[in-house]
Order: C-alpha cells, then structure tokens, then sequence
C-alpha cells in the first residue's frame, strides 16, 4: 500500500480520485497539486458554464413553441442570463479547496514538475511520493490556419466567461462546444457563422443526428458552412476579423476556435517517469497504470475527453492505488450535446455488421404534449446479430441525455434485447421510443 499519493492535476478527475482512494484507505496521506483553480476546466469554463447559460435560451425557445406560454413571452433578460452564469460558475475555488481538506488531502498550489521517479517539485518545494496520478486534462488544440495566433480569437474560456454578445460571431469547429455555443449566441442575438470541415456537423456522433442539428441550426438563422477549409485570418484586437475561406472573405466581430482538444503532457517532466505519450496522450492499461507507481487518468489519457469518463478512471485507478484489482471497461461510453435538441449517444454506432433501427419521437404521445408544433426527434439503436444484445445507440430529443440512461446501462449489461422488448416504459414519455426501436430491430 502506498503510504503518500501526490495527484498532479485538480480538475474534476483529480477530485474524483481523491474522494474515491479515502474510501478505500482512512489512513494515506494525499497531496493535490493545482495550478489554476481546484475543480479545473469543467467547473469554470466548460460544462457548467456553457450548460447554464444555454438553459434560459431552451426554456425560452420551448416556451414559444408552447400554446398558452408563447402569448405570455417578452423577450429574454441577456444581462441575468450572464448573471446566472456568474453565479454557477463563480470563479473562486474556496468551496473546492475545503472540500479537498475534509478528505484528508493536502492542497498545493503551483507548477508541479517531475525531477525523477518518486519525486516532482512544485515551483522551489520538492515533493516525494510513493505513488502518482498524472490528471493534467487537456488543452484547446489550434488549426493550422495563417495568422490565427497573432490575432488572438477566442477560444472555448473566453466564449463562456464573456458579458457581451457580439454582433456577429465566426465559429470555427463543428462538434459539441462548437454547435453549443453557435446556438447560444445565435438565440442571444449574433448573426453566426459556423464552419464545419467535414461535410455534416457533429462528427464524431452518427450522421443522422448531425444532419437533423444542421437542418434546425439554419430553421434558426444560423449560416452552416460545411465542407469548409479557413486558410488565413486578420484582424482582432478590438477590430473585425477578416477570415479566408477558399475564395471567399467573411468578416465578424468575434471568432471562436473550436477545433477540440490535446492532452496536457507537455512541460511536467513525464519523461522522466518512463510513461509512453502518444498521439492521443499518455498511454495506459485496463487499470490506468502508466510505469511503475505512475497512473493516469481523464483527457490526458486521450480514452474520451469527458468529464464522466475522467471520474470513471479516476475511481479505477484509485482502487488499483489502494491494491484492489479493477479494469476499465469503455464499451458503454455515453455522451451528451446540450443543443436544443439534445443529442446523445452511447456505445458503436458504426453500424458495421449491426442490426439497425429507427424511430421518431414525434411518434409518440408524449411529443403531442410537450410542444406544438412536434419537434425532430428519434431513438436509433444498434444490435448485435449474433447475441442479440444492444452495442450502440443514439436518441435525440428533449433531455436526451436523461433518459437514454437505460440504453446505456442495457448495453454495459449485455440486456438481450428481448428483455428491453419486455421492460415496461412510462407513459406518456419520450422514453416509449425506445420500446418501439427496439421492438423493430432485425434480429
């Protein structure tokens, strides 16, 4: 047993681990080392942020769409809904600290740096450790587009943190921090501009979904460039960004890079640990063992880039730190896009080989009841021939991501498809799609 734990990185992985290694050992002393503030990027600028302030433009948007609610509607408070943001996401970390504190762990705050195995300083202190955990998350990658770094767009930080709506906004990047913040500004009042390389949006979700959010997002005014490569941007620094995109210039008050993210490896001195980094980060086992008393866990691993998978790993290495033998399995990674609708997804949805089905939520009763016009919907499930069981799904439509729990549960368990045929769904709900989709399934 380890008798000191240091964890390099104190974002939401960091935490996850620390809570989940003092349920197994009361008595192991734990170091935390931060450089920013203890929660990282999720709490302040990413998920929490973004998911607030893109509710009061959901209720909203629903409610106009909601007979006896549309004729009550006067607009939206721009000035609260950023208020609301500050609130939530408050850039002070002092709950987070004490919370760190009543799990017996010492916080430090700085630059930590490995010097050798079982040793790392953090700015002049050093430290000695029996066992590490590198959760150093990651960073918002930069395309290679000319002039991108002298004209200081923003990037994912300054697109949630900002009180001011800019007039027109060219947002560069066409997954889920992308389409989520092109439809927040678009309903908040900028004329939008999104550039999706590819030739539909949301990538690395199945197309269909992708598709449906293109179709809605122009319904709303937003201009979807697909297929689109940006060569050279000018501007900034308080005057119009110029963008080149092929033979043609588009000009908007504020960019916003949303190309993803890398993970964090540079500049800590991991090469002194023996750990292998790859093109998708530090390489890892099933037990997120990295070297020899080294694990890692979250973005920098490059598994997933969620916060739940990183508290996922978090909770495996923990028990492998604490001498219990857990492995990770990723075969039920779920997803969630917070657009409106809202899209998620879990498992393969490649489809190779897959039994396939579909169906629309706007079939169900429930759609009737909730807004009018129906809205764009479906539950798309994918099966294994041979064992008859779920490996993939995708559902989008209202709060999505809640109730599409049970597929992902469905799938992690290997539920025969059959027994899903069996379970009883609420009615009225969006949920009795799923019974429908999966009542279709070739198998």
């Amino acid at each position: 047993m380890a008798k000191h734990v240091v964890v390099l990185g104190g974002g939401a992985t960091g935490e996850a681990f620390i809570g989940q290694l003092r349920r197994f050992d009361e008595d192991v002393r734990m170091t935390l080392v931060e450089q920013e503030l203890v929660g990282g990027e999720c709490s302040y600028w990413a998920c929490i942020p973004s998911k607030t302030l893109l509710r009061p433009l959901e209720v909203y948007y629903r409610a106009r769409i909601a007979p006896g609610a549309a004729e009550a509607l006067n607009g939206v408070d721009i000035a609260r809904v950023f208020w609301w943001r500050d609130q939530t996401a408050e850039k002070d970390d002092t709950s987070q600290a004490e919370w760190v504190a009543k799990q017996g762990a010492e916080l430090v705050r700085g630059t930590g740096r490995i010097v050798g195995p079982g040793r790392l300083t953090v700015d002049k202190t050093e430290l000695e450790y029996d066992a590490l955990l590198i959760s150093t998350g990651s960073l918002p990658a930069k395309p290679p587009i000319e002039g991108l770094e002298k004209s200081e767009p923003w990037g994912s930080r300054e697109a949630t943190s900002t009180s001011s709506v800019p007039k027109s906004l060219i947002i560069i990047g066409g997954g889920a921090v992308g389409c989520e913040m092109a439809q927040f500004y678009g309903r908040i009042g900028s004329h939008v501009t999104l550039i999706q390389s590819g030739d539909y949006l949301l990538p690395r979700i199945d197309r269909d979904a992708g598709d449906l959010l293109g179709e809605k997002f122009r319904e709303e005014g937003i201009d979807v460039r697909l297929n689109g490569r940006a060569k050279k941007v000018e501007g900034g620094h308080g005057s119009p960004y110029r963008l080149q995109l092929g033979d043609e210039e588009l000009e908007a008050e504020a960019l916003l890079i949303a190309t993803g993210r890398t993970p964090n490896v540079e500049g800590f001195g991991f090469n002194e640990l023996g750990v292998k980094i790859g093109r998708e980060g530090i390489e890892v086992d099933d037990r997120l063992g990295a070297a020899e008393n080294v694990w890692a866990a979250g973005d920098v691993t490059g598994v997933a880039l969620f916060t739940h998978v990183g508290k996922y790993q978090a909770r495996i290495a923990a028990a492998n730190v604490a001498g219990v033998d857990r492995r990770a399995d990723y075969r039920a990674i779920p997803a969630a896009v917070f657009t409106d609708p809202q899209i998620a997804t879990v498992g393969d949805t490649s489809g190779e080989g897959a039994a396939v089905s579909k169906w629309h939520v706007d079939k169900v009763s429930r759609a009737a009841t909730f807004h009018r016009p129906k809205q764009p919907g479906f539950v798309k499930l994918f099966a294994d021939k041979k064992r008859g069981v779920l490996v993939g799904a995708v559902v989008v439509g209202p709060e999505a991501g809640e109730w599409m729990g049970q597929l992902t549960l469905a799938i992690r368990a290997e539920v025969p498809v059959d027994l899903l045929r069996d379970t009883i769904q609420p009615f009225p709900t969006f949920s009795e799609a799923i019974f429908f989709a999966a009542r279709d399934l070739d198998l």
